[in-house]
């Protein structure tokens, strides 16, 4: 066996199916199966055999991610396994650092973002933990929101894969405000809306509530419930997987639904934003019982191109020091100078007033992380006095980063 990763092909897909059901100890669901073939694209997918046996890989798809005032190219990195019979063999090193390469000499996309199983795994591979996310697990009588407003909209049942098209709509208008969102062409709405019967876990179908108001659909919210009972009668439990308005009266009129649906007495919602407005809504939002869990992880494979592709809160002009052990072209001093309107990153000899390395910039990509919070913790260095307080409050932005949806 070598250690080398060789392109996947076409037909690899259904062993590597299974062999990633096995991994992440899902199994092999054929309706699942072919939910996800419609993704694949084998020329981004690496393979590692050990003889015929597949015993590793790593892929990435094709999309765009929100970032603060505009997308990018963005390489989805998934599909990341070695088989517990050859793990402590430099597989993932192997894959990791040869899919980065592929990515840097191709020159398209100036950023990776994946989902991490163990936050303790991508860090060694530059990856920096871009954006977060609230998990909510709620008794949801102990909550109120406010009452609507007379004539807010109405609100609609649907079968998600029947309003895909008002949903996308909805879904754009949105997404070009929320860094961390990604692009979803036919295929990956098939997939978000796709709805197997092995992974419902005792719940319903998947069902969509839709809000409308003056100019047709604003608002959508993907949910299902499951059945439960004790001895004082209905305990059921309705799982939220997203909401997404256009408006403040959708949003509060989705949420009123959701959160007071006929024999429920328990909300889950995983994939709320760190800035969710849900929370200044309720009544009491400690009994939204939030949990903060890590989210998107990014990845900067060209630092010129990826600073400068973002927009900045308040004008900036600094130089920074990135080092980069895996992509030594990214390792250098780096002028970048911008704001709201645009920016420019070009290599400098200049002295530099702030130096981190390359996961760091992966952390304030997405304006999820504080400079100064970096700083604090030894991870960025304070080159010249005052450069941290200046450039902090340009790498924020109005609305916090959130993933919302695992590929």
């Amino acid at each position: 066996m070598t250690n080398s990763p060789l392109p996947a092909r076409t037909e690899d897909f259904d062993e590597l199916s299974r062999m990633l059901g096995e991994l992440f100890h899902s199994g092999f669901d054929a309706e699942t199966h072919e939910i996800e073939r419609g993704l694949f694209e084998p020329e981004r997918a690496l393979l590692i055999r050990d003889g015929t046996e597949p015993v590793a890989s790593a892929a990435a798809f094709t999309r765009r991610l929100t970032v603060p005032g505009g997308t990018v190219p963005a390489a989805h990195v998934s599909m990341v396994g070695v088989v517990p019979t050859h793990r402590r063999r430099g597989l993932l090193t192997s894959l990791m650092r040869h899919q980065l390469r592929q990515l840097a000499d191709a020159g398209r996309e100036p950023v990776a973002v994946l989902w991490a199983t163990e936050g303790r795994i991508y860090p060694r591979f530059g990856y920096g933990l871009a954006a977060q996310r609230l998990s909510l697990e709620c008794a949801t009588g102990e909550l109120r929101l406010p009452r609507p407003a007379p004539e807010a909209g109405r609100l609609r049942l649907d079968r998600p894969a029947a309003r895909q098209a008002e949903l996308a709509r909805v879904y754009d208008r949105v997404r070009p405000d929320r860094p961390g969102w990604s692009s979803r062409n036919a295929a990956w709405w098939r997939y978000v809306l796709g709805d197997p019967a092995a992974q419902r876990g005792g719940a319903t179908e998947r069902r969509v509530v839709l809000h409308e108001g003056p100019d047709g659909v604003d608002g959508y919210g993907l949910f299902r419930t499951r059945a439960e009972w004790d001895r004082s009668g209905p305990r059921g439990h309705t799982l939220v997987d997203e909401v997404v308005a256009t408006t403040p009266d959708a949003y509060a009129a989705l949420w009123r639904m959701l959160l007071s649906i006929d024999l429920t007495r328990q909300l889950t919602f995983r994939a709320a934003a760190v800035d969710e407005p849900l929370l200044r809504l309720v009544d009491e939002p400690r009994r939204l019982g939030a949990q903060l869990v890590d989210a998107l992880w990014l990845r900067v494979v060209d630092v010129p191109a990826a600073l400068a592709a973002r927009r900045y809160a308040t004008g900036v002009d600094l130089v920074i020091e990135v080092t980069d052990e895996l992509l030594p072209a990214n390792t250098g001093r780096w002028r970048l100078t911008g704001g709201p309107e645009g920016a420019e990153c070009v290599p400098t000899d200049q002295p530099a007033a702030l130096a981190c390395d390359v996961r760091c910039l992966g952390e304030l990509y997405l304006g999820g992380a504080g400079l100064g919070a970096l700083a604090a913790a030894g991870r960025v260095h304070e080159l010249r006095p005052g450069a941290l307080a200046a450039a902090g409050p340009a790498f924020g932005w109005h609305r916090a980063p959130a993933g919302m949806e695992v590929f």
